[in-house]
């Protein structure tokens, strides 16, 4: 091709379209013999199943089959605003929730947490929060406080076992600002859960000041096992009022959808034992369910708002 083209040039008749023409089938050609030299690698299965839940920004623990959030997962810079919590019946989330606001160190705590269906997952969850602004006071979108995630030199020690009417599902234990789990293809009704919690807070003031914020919530001292700056306590039905969007009738219809995405979910997965398994028998037989279960936790759904928020903050 390189003579025909030097050819043409030294004849003084050299015609650009078909010099361009020669030239992409030349790249073409080069790039068919390279993809074939070097293949593009192929993910495995788990490699996949990896990517896939820290897109979601979880990991897993074989051990007990949950999926956990991660550290530095991309939702601690989403920070918690009561919008989240109004979200997530109308995305099938249905989950109690309990926020716990109290002052501290100058700064305005909440640590909340949160118990039920996450679509296709049974999961708990316990937040750690703080702010030092005044509240927003935005028209038509939001008026109430926006917390940060509470930062690493903030976290607190923290554990949780989750019960399902008395039995033990799964048990969590970690410094963390965030600590949850989740266990896929389990489906509950949030009444059934009950949380048993551990929290160490930092100091014998902040625990102080936490128990005086659970006893204006409705808990009495009585509940509560406090140790030092340590307390343990069961949350189970409710204390605070609810999400406006927590309503009986479409909490019914969203749970019998999620009711029924599990039970399609253990029928497919049955007889797979790991989750690169079932993520590849979800592809090929239920297409809809490898998107739900891919999603865990709270997904990007719930915190859409923020983009529109974040401006203010």
């Amino acid at each position: 091709m390189f003579d025909l083209i030097k050819a043409q040039l030294e004849d003084g008749i050299l015609v650009f379209p078909s010099i361009l023409i020669l030239l992409v089938i030349f790249a073409y050609l080069l790039y068919r013999l390279f993809r074939n030299l070097f293949p593009a690698p192929v993910m495995t299965d788990f490699e996949e199943f990896i990517k896939l839940i820290g897109d979601a920004g979880c990991d897993y623990d074989p051990n007990q089959d949950i999926f956990y959030s991660k550290m530095n997962a991309w939702q601690r810079k989403c920070g918690y605003c009561r919008l989240y919590d109004e979200a997530a019946a109308p995305v099938g989330m249905i989950l109690d929730a309990e926020p716990i606001r109290f002052e501290y160190g100058g700064k305005r705590w909440l640590i909340q947490f949160w118990k039920g269906q996450y679509h296709l997952s049974t999961g708990c969850e316990i937040g750690v929060y703080y702010t030092e602004e005044p509240d927003l006071d935005i028209p038509d979108l939001f008026q109430g406080a926006f917390y940060r995630c509470a930062d690493n030199g903030n976290r607190l020690d923290m554990a949780f076992s989750l019960y399902k009417n008395g039995r033990e599902l799964f048990h969590r234990q970690e410094k963390h600002w965030w600590l949850t789990g989740f266990k896929t293809g389990e489906f509950s009704e949030p009444w059934e859960l009950t949380m048993r919690i551990r929290l160490v807070l930092k100091d014998h003031e902040m625990c102080r000041s936490f128990v005086r914020a659970m006893k204006r919530a409705g808990y009495r001292e009585a509940e509560m096992l406090i140790d030092g700056a340590a307390v343990e306590f069961t949350f189970d039905k409710p204390r605070t009022p609810q999400p406006l969007t927590r309503v009986d009738e479409t909490d019914w219809i969203a749970q019998r959808n999620n009711e029924r995405l599990c039970s399609v979910f253990r029928e497919i997965t049955g007889e797979d034992t790991s989750w690169p398994e079932k993520l590849s028998a979800m592809r090929e037989k239920g297409l809809f369910l490898y998107s739900a279960v891919i999603n865990i936790g709270k997904t990007r759904e719930i915190f859409k708002v923020f983009e529109r928020l974040k401006s203010y903050i």
